[in-house]
């Protein structure tokens, strides 16, 4: 499990930066549907050179194409929405916004996939939880132009990720995480045509707006493989608790590259998310030994 682990604290950080780069060009006025199209299909680069030095393209077949149908659609519904909300907030409160997908994952882990929820386990999500909504509280009391439309996004994507997680779950047992990721990509592909057709796109980017898109794609893949290859060997419930530590990163871009400094209850709730990640990595270093 503790391979696992790492698997997700390595996808968190990749997954935080995209949301950060994802910020930058929304600030710009990049249109979502665009966005979405440029990170899916860069995204498929290192995904097939994932498969490939596998020796897996072949795993791109499956017998079960509904089951990625449906993934594939609540996956692109969840970063629409997800790079609707980074567009109007700072990324620590957006993504303060997505740890309720981790939450309302316990239920449904439990109800779905009959796993079993130990105390350990929910005193972590729950000290994470609260964390976050210390983060979220400066915002909710002094709202700024867009911010209600951006809470509305992030609480529908954490809505749409909860359900994610327990699709993923169930998907691995039968089926590779490149074959996942794959199919995920193309549907965030042909759902950002579906929003901002070609004709609607930005039609000037500047040579910094450009490698930004890249970039996103590039961590948008790494950090899609990393997230199922984890979610592949732990429970989701082992992995609830360290979705927490994305704030980290989060308030981190926030100050370097935005100029957004964290408040005194923002910075006990980064605290508050250390806590509730530590304890879960201890229980765990404490078994392999």
């Amino acid at each position: 499990m503790l391979a696992g682990v790492v698997l997700r604290l390595v996808a968190i950080f990749l997954l935080t930066s995209l949301s950060a780069v994802i910020h930058q060009l929304g600030k710009s006025h990049v249109p979502t549907g665009q966005l979405m199209f440029w990170r899916a299909v860069v995204s498929m680069v290192p995904i097939l050179i994932y498969l490939a030095l596998r020796r897996e393209l072949g795993t791109l077949r499956t017998r079960h194409p509904g089951k990625h149908v449906v993934r594939g659609l609540v996956g692109a519904t969840a970063m629409s929405l997800n790079f609707m909300s980074l567009a109007w907030l700072p990324v620590a409160t957006a993504q303060s916004l997505g740890f309720l997908g981790p939450v309302l994952s316990l239920p449904l882990a439990a109800l779905i996939l009959r796993e079993k929820i130990t105390r350990g386990v929910l005193l972590s999500v729950l000290l994470g939880f609260a964390g976050a909504m210390m983060v979220l509280a400066h915002a909710i009391e002094a709202p700024r132009e867009g911010q209600v439309t951006g809470v509305l996004c992030g609480l529908a994507f954490a809505v749409c990720i909860a359900f994610n997680r327990i699709q993923i779950k169930h998907m691995t047992v039968t089926e590779s995480a490149g074959a996942i990721a794959f199919t995920f990509t193309l549907a965030a592909a042909g759902l950002g045509l579906i929003l901002s057709p070609p004709w609607t796109w930005a039609g000037e980017l500047t040579s910094e707006l450009f490698p930004l898109m890249l970039l996103a794609g590039l961590c948008g893949g790494l950090g899609h493989i990393a997230m199922t290859e984890a979610t592949a060997r732990a429970p989701v419930s082992a992995l609830a608790a360290f979705e927490f530590t994305a704030l980290i990163w989060a308030a981190g871009f926030d100050l370097l590259f935005f100029d957004n400094r964290p408040g005194a209850l923002e910075v006990a709730g980064i605290v508050t998310i250390l806590l509730a990640t530590a304890l879960p990595l201890l229980r765990i270093t404490g078994r392999t030994r």
